[in-house]
């Protein structure tokens, strides 16, 4: 951002907010669906491309993550390749659109009607269609004051250290700094507000949220489930959060699924499901990052039956936080390190036979392997299963785990990894579970008793 853009960013803050100042059900259900940033016209071929893309793009944030400045609601499916839901927040409330992140803790919306959005085209929209929030017209919304606690969440714990122009510890009329946060197709800015969340069946006043004045490639904005403090389940103090992803089948179609957010959950499994147990997060000098994610003990892959040969450093994160799996809503296809999706690529290529690779559209695409069945009358394809620790397997639907590309009679594997040129990215999670092998999987995330629990079912 250069520093025009900077000074023109704290010009409108007295502008934008000249209210400047410091600051029972148990389970609520809201609404999941699919989140479309692509133009309605893109063809099928196109949207793959651009998944392999932005899925790649997305990994490249998440193990390059370094520190920087039971409800129950409706979860809908998009072409963007991630899932939607809708808040409320403000008096009287105001509905806003967000992308669910399992790998973010921080809740942010495009904010005034000056919001400024780069490259955020939404299925034929323009960025001046982006639902916005209005500080002005919430009686209960107010500025994060620096030494509010809550500023510690997204900036330094250290009063000192943020809020240097205090004229003491009691006498302080500065805001809480603005934020930037950095994505892996896209970055936002803003100033962090306190203001009431309106679930469905309670109001959680001086919620924690980001105000984005402006916006790159970020259509929508993002509700954090991670496990930082500023995030949706930490701050409203959820034991338990689910939900079940509807096929990408159905994106931009309006048919949605839930996310449930559980406040007094018990000790109790749900019937069916299988668990494993969360992993403790790597605690690494510098990379808080890593704390925020959903670890899980993933202990071998099985193609066709067999056991894919994968080094162990892939699968236990060691000291400096690399290796590891985690479990990401905002990943579209799964992300693996290059010394795991070679050998994963090797076993299908292996046990795949008398079916031609279709390298033009792997070199297109970005996805390996792809396969041209235009002259098969049938056709086998091994069966992909990922063990966790504690027994739990997770067999995946074909359907998860191969797509057509475009109009062709060619499919693909739909996982990717870095580049075959250059270094392996060895920073970071090996394994990135992604929203696209998860389609029609219940998924659950016990916090209070730290288990993952998944069983494959139809979402609606």
């Amino acid at each position: 951002m250069s520093l025009l853009s900077f000074a023109l960013f704290f010009s409108l803050l007295s502008l934008l907010f000249p209210f400047i100042s410091s600051s029972n059900s148990t389970t609520t259900t809201i609404p999941l669906s699919l989140f479309n940033t692509k133009n309605p016209s893109q063809d099928f071929f196109e949207k793959l491309t651009h998944l392999a893309s932005i899925s790649l793009a997305r990994a490249n944030y998440i193990k390059k993550s370094q520190d920087s400045p039971v409800s129950t609601t409706p979860l809908y499916p998009q072409s963007y390749g991630g899932y939607s839901i809708t808040l409320s927040f403000g008096t009287p409330p105001q509905k806003i659109p967000f992308i669910m992140d399992t790998g973010s803790d921080f809740v942010w919306f495009p904010c005034t009607t000056r919001y400024l959005c780069t490259n955020c085209s939404v299925s034929s929209a323009t960025s001046q269609s982006i639902l916005t929030f209005i500080p002005k017209s919430s009686s209960s919304a107010r500025v994060l004051g620096c030494l509010n606690p809550k500023c510690g969440w997204i900036h330094s714990n250290n009063p000192k250290s943020r809020c240097q122009d205090c004229e003491s510890p009691t006498n302080c009329k500065q805001v809480c700094p603005p934020y930037i946060i950095l994505y892996g197709s896209g970055s936002t800015g803003g100033l962090a507000l306190v203001d009431t969340l309106d679930l469905s069946n309670k109001k959680v006043p001086n919620f924690l949220v980001g105000c984005s004045l402006f916006s790159s490639k970020q259509p929508a904005g993002i509700a954090g489930l991670g496990r930082g403090l500023a995030s949706l389940p930490s701050q409203l103090g959820v034991k338990k959060f689910s939900y079940c992803l509807v096929s990408h089948r159905f994106d931009d179609t309006g048919k949605s699924s839930n996310l449930v957010l559980d406040f007094n959950a018990s000790g109790e499994k749900t019937s069916d499901l299988s668990y494993t147990p969360l992993q403790k997060n790597p605690v690494v000098s510098e990379k808080n990052a890593l704390s925020v994610y959903y670890y899980v003990s993933l202990r071998k892959i099985t193609v066709g039956g067999k056991k894919v040969k994968i080094p162990y450093k892939y699968l236990t994160p060691d000291s400096n936080g690399n290796g590891g799996s985690i479990v990401d809503s905002g990943t579209t296809f799964t992300f693996m390190n290059r010394g795991v999706f070679e050998p994963v690529l090797d076993a299908f290529v292996k046990q795949v036979k008398g079916i031609p690779r279709s390298e033009s559209i792997e070199i297109i695409t970005g996805l390996r392997p792809c396969f041209n069945i235009s002259r098969q009358e049938t056709v086998s394809l091994p069966e992909l299963k990922f063990h966790y620790k504690g027994g739990a397997e997770m067999t995946l639907p074909i359907a998860n785990y191969f797509s057509f590309a475009g109009e062709t009679d060619v499919i693909c594997l739909t996982m990717v990894t870095d580049s075959a040129f250059g270094p392996e990215l060895s920073t970071g999670p090996s394994i990135i579970l992604g929203n696209f092998q998860m389609q029609n999987y219940l998924l659950e995330f016990d916090l209070k008793n730290e288990k993952f629990g998944f069983k494959q079912q139809m979402c609606k």
